[in-house]
């Protein structure tokens, strides 16, 4: 039977405070920077921390010091207190105050580059995506190549074509990836058909990937990109574009994205909005599309290799098919929707 332990309030604060890359290092976990804070890996989700706090980046959840162990280290809280002061009530070093960063609330998208020279090779070379579809977005205004740090930036636009969201990848080994500040989540990178269909992807490279490998009136159909778990834009694509009937979720092959295509699945059912789940074989779009370029290759070079298994392009192009017998096509039905 354990004893009773007192904290005074100093202990306690000096707990909530306590840095957490710093207690996970002593912990022999592996942190990773990235930007102005730092990655933990939760199996195959990712956990950013920034001193003593942190944001599960698929369950949507965070906190403080304290939250941290009792969730991940499965404490209570005496027994997180104890741990986070550590042995002989000796505390890890308390992150330091995060200075404010001046913040107008104003979204502004970075500034271009003169070409795109960099962000073209990054996404055809390295992401293996097709050219036409990337040029597509580019003659929309959707995609471009900032200034000064090469970043591919992928906009997202409200009903009246004005910028409200913007999502980055680095083109760099080591890219860089995140949100332009005061984005609007409901406006991440999308794009409005005139089929029922709308196919949602965790990010941005995942969505043009799935793109690549089912051209086949691939246009006819809407497409969003959550930039993350969030399902901000699926229903506001809905609540914009009548068309939409059926919505496809595509979210990764992994733990997050399985866990985040089940709660959108719920929230669908009991609005009784049907919808179906597309997983794809290996982690996410961009491996299966990888991999399968891979098997092509090879089998140019004559070898016999079996391409790996994905939705066809002749189903995704009949999938518009959700609406009622004997009414009119979809595209009959509903207006096109302008997309900057």
């Amino acid at each position: 039977m354990s004893e009773y332990v007192h904290f005074t309030a100093e202990q306690k604060k000096a707990a909530r405070e306590t840095d957490l890359v710093a207690f996970l290092e002593r912990q022999g976990e592996k942190v990773k920077r990235a930007g102005s804070q730092y990655e933990w890996m939760d199996g195959d989700a990712k956990v950013s921390i920034r001193g003593n706090l942190w944001f599960h980046q698929y369950d949507r959840e965070g906190g403080d010091a304290i939250d941290f162990v009792k969730r991940f280290y499965e404490k209570n809280y005496p027994q997180a207190l104890e741990l986070l002061l550590g042995q002989g009530g000796e505390r890890i070093r308390s992150a330091p105050p995060q200075p404010k960063k001046e913040n107008t609330g104003e979204f502004i998208l970075p500034e271009q580059n003169g070409s795109m020279r960099r962000v073209y090779s990054y996404l055809l070379k390295t992401r293996g995506l097709d050219k036409e579809v990337v040029t597509e977005f580019v003659k929309r205004n959707m995609l471009y190549e900032s200034k000064p740090y090469h970043n591919a930036v992928f906009v997202g636009y409200d009903a009246e074509g004005k910028a409200r969201h913007a999502s980055l990848r680095g083109t760099y080994a080591k890219p860089f990836k995140g949100n332009v500040p005061n984005s609007s989540p409901e406006y991440s990178f999308h794009l409005h058909g005139t089929s029922a269909e709308l196919f949602v992807f965790e990010a941005p490279i995942d969505m043009l990937s799935f793109i690549s490998m089912h051209k086949n009136g691939w246009q006819e159909h809407s497409y969003a990109a959550c930039c993350g778990v969030s399902d901000q834009v699926l229903f506001r694509m809905m609540k914009d574009n009548p068309c939409i009937k059926r919505v496809n979720l595509c979210l990764d092959n992994d733990k997050g994205g399985k866990t985040a295509n089940r709660r959108i699945a719920d929230k669908l059912f009991v609005r009784e909005i049907p919808s179906r789940t597309l997983i794809p074989k290996h982690k996410d779009w961009n491996e299966d599309l990888l991999a399968r370029r891979s098997d092509h290759q090879m089998q140019t070079q004559g070898k016999e290799v079996k391409a790996a298994p994905s939705t066809t392009e002749e189903e995704i192009s009949r999938s518009g098919d959700a609406s009622a017998e004997g009414e009119r096509s979809e595209e009959e039905q509903c207006p096109v929707l302008a997309q900057s």
